[in-house]
């Protein structure tokens, strides 16, 4: 199942290939539906998010050591319990609801709620917005076994409400949001979708048409150049300010400025997959059995929030966020002799905020409907002028 090029990945087991040989051939079926060809975004969509078959629909085991990437939160509990400063901060204003945008193995709503616990700044209801029906019974078995005194206040929510008033925590759901590929040439721009032949899926480019177009030809890309358009994460972002009534949405991903994000040596794309620890580029393989992730271009974010009305209210690196959140003091609570509890806690801060691991690639940009509280998370080094 695997291709020659990533003979080196681990093959899956015989279980997990009939599993992404279900999702190919659903896959395989639309494409000839289409008429031969769908556009990437709905191919990552499909590999995705497929019901009962897409990544994030079925049952394997994505997060952690056992998985195929690890997330801050599964680093350990100091991801989870710096944020909760700027969290109660938040609370503090008369907020009184938390909604967290796919939360994953449910460690970041744990680690939350357990420091918010702490500081006496509990919200009234801690909501989680999940689509899958797997995640969703992993987090409320890790809540109620972890945090049973808690997990009463947790609730599932299967969409967005039309309307409400919350905070809004989205940790690495925005780099998984389906995006159409496009790649410029002299006179013209096309779309690379995907095509089913004899030897599995393959990249086939057409002439770009429609909005896909209208978006990619006012970058000003030279000939050659193919990069990604995040179509779908800013109509994320439109839905949630119509949504918005009051608060603040606090988003954490990887990703760029819109100068840095199509720069030269971006060239080929920022497209990524993850499979069992092990990263490469090839989209097309694994239907199902990894994830696929694009940097967030946080410009054309930022530009759908403020369109649809919200603010930006700020825009930092992970690592500069979290200190300014406090990371010394909450690291400060372990003493630093005691090296069976500080030693871990010192791996994950090195992790989280060096610029060779999650601190300066991650950001945190924060928007907000009828709030004007400056947030500590920007108290120093906000780069809201990059945008």
């Amino acid at each position: 199942m695997l291709p020659a090029h990533l003979s080196h990945l681990p093959a899956p087991s015989p279980e997990a290939a009939a599993h992404g040989a279900r999702l190919a051939r659903l896959i395989a079926d639309e494409i000839a539906a289409a008429g031969g060809w769908i556009s990437f975004a709905r191919y990552m969509e499909l590999a995705l998010h497929a019901p009962g078959l897409g990544y994030y629909s079925a049952g394997a085991r994505k997060f952690g050591a056992a998985g195929d990437f690890v997330t801050a939160p599964e680093l350990g509990s100091l991801f989870g319990r710096v944020l909760a400063h700027q969290v109660a901060q938040i609370l503090q204003t008369g907020i009184s609801d938390i909604i967290e945008l796919g939360a994953g193995s449910g460690k970041l709503a744990r680690d939350l709620l357990a420091e918010l616990a702490t500081l006496d700044c509990l919200p009234r209801r801690y909501l989680i917005l999940e689509t899958s029906a797997e995640l969703k019974s992993r987090q409320r078995e890790l809540l109620a076994r972890e945090l049973p005194r808690l997990a009463p206040r947790v609730s599932w929510l299967d969409a967005m409400p039309a309307s409400f008033s919350a905070l809004v925590i989205g940790n690495e759901v925005l780099d998984a949001m389906p995006v159409h590929v496009v790649r410029t040439r002299a006179g013209g721009i096309d779309e690379l979708g995907v095509t089913a032949t004899a030897k599995g899926f393959e990249w086939e480019a057409r002439p770009a048409a429609g909005t896909v177009l209208d978006h990619a030809g006012n970058l000003g890309l030279p000939a050659g150049y193919t990069t990604e358009l995040h179509l779908a994460a800013s109509a994320f972002v439109r839905t949630l300010a119509t949504a918005l009534s009051s608060g603040v949405a606090l988003l954490i991903d990887y990703g760029f400025p819109a100068r840095e994000y199509y720069h030269p040596q971006r060239s080929a794309g920022t497209l990524m997959c993850h499979y069992r620890h092990h990263s490469h580029d090839d989209a097309l393989c694994l239907p199902g059995l990894q994830d696929i992730t694009s940097h967030v271009d946080f410009s054309s974010l930022a530009c759908a929030a403020t369109d649809a009305g919200l603010n930006v209210l700020g825009y930092a690196n992970q690592s500069q966020f979290l200190i300014n959140c406090g990371l010394a003091d909450v690291l400060a609570t372990t003493p630093a002799d005691d090296a069976a509890a500080y030693a871990p806690l010192a791996a994950q801060a090195q992790r989280l905020t060096s610029p060779a691991e999650m601190g300066e690639l991650f950001k945190v940009i924060a928007f907000g409907r009828n709030f004007t509280v400056p947030l500590i998370g920007f108290a120093r080094g906000d780069k809201r002028h990059t945008l």
